[in-house]
């Protein structure tokens, strides 16, 4: 079972979360007011931080235009590029088109893109990005946040079910999910991984946060024993 966490905002902190077993450790690289979000400079260094770990560095990107996302994957090179933006200004047949411009510029990076789950429209949304990914993350929505995720609230997970049981692509489950919650979440989608956010963080009086280790720990503990 893959585990992913967001968001690591520096690079001993990225590296610290690969220490915990975490495979897919997330960056959100950003100038949007994005929760844990960091600059560019600070984002190659977590790139270059997690290089010489276990851990596949995620990161995550709201832009929808389509050289704006080449330019981003390009500075930054991570192992894969989180797509989170609006479906409907970045759709299937651009992603495609993003593919062609990556490959062209040598760049190797995979693509996951998230789905936002919304309802039944959700699952033929999954259908048309599936040829054209590498990774499917399927993730809770909410207006005070820009793009797809870090809602930290649930969904449906009889829709996100669906979508592992109707793709050939892994699928990653995300949306409200912490420690507690985990295992019965991968019993009930049984998804290739698992990400977290906001249940564990470990907020700050200004409203910032880091990660709470010990939380992640036992996420990374309970997605595995659920997982077996």
């Amino acid at each position: 079972m893959i585990t992913q966490i967001y968001t690591a905002q520096t690079p001993d902190e990225a590296v610290a979360l690969a220490e915990l077993g975490v495979d897919h450790v997330g960056v959100t690289v950003s100038e949007r007011g994005l929760p844990g979000e960091v600059g560019m400079p600070i984002g190659r260094k977590i790139v270059e931080a997690l290089a010489g770990t276990t851990a596949r560095c995620v990161a995550l990107t709201v832009e929808t235009d389509l050289v704006t996302v080449k330019g981003f994957v390009a500075d930054l090179r991570p192992d894969i590029l989180h797509l989170c933006g609006d479906t409907s200004l970045l759709g299937p047949g651009d992603v495609f088109d993003l593919r062609r411009l990556m490959l062209s510029n040598a760049i190797e990076s995979e693509v996951m893109q998230a789905i936002p789950m919304i309802g039944p429209g959700s699952v033929e949304l999954a259908i048309e990005f599936a040829p054209h990914v590498d990774w499917l993350i399927v993730d809770s929505v909410t207006d005070a946040v820009d793009g797809i995720g870090a809602a930290g609230v649930t969904h449906d997970w009889n829709l996100s079910r669906q979508i592992v049981e109707m793709v050939h692509v892994p699928v990653i489950l995300a949306g409200g999910l912490g420690p507690e919650n985990v295992a019965d979440a991968i019993r009930m989608v049984r998804p290739a991984g698992v990400d977290s956010l906001t249940l564990t963080n470990q907020n700050r009086s200004d409203n910032s946060f880091s990660k709470d280790l010990e939380a992640v720990g036992l996420f990374v503990e309970s997605a595995r024993r659920a997982g077996l």
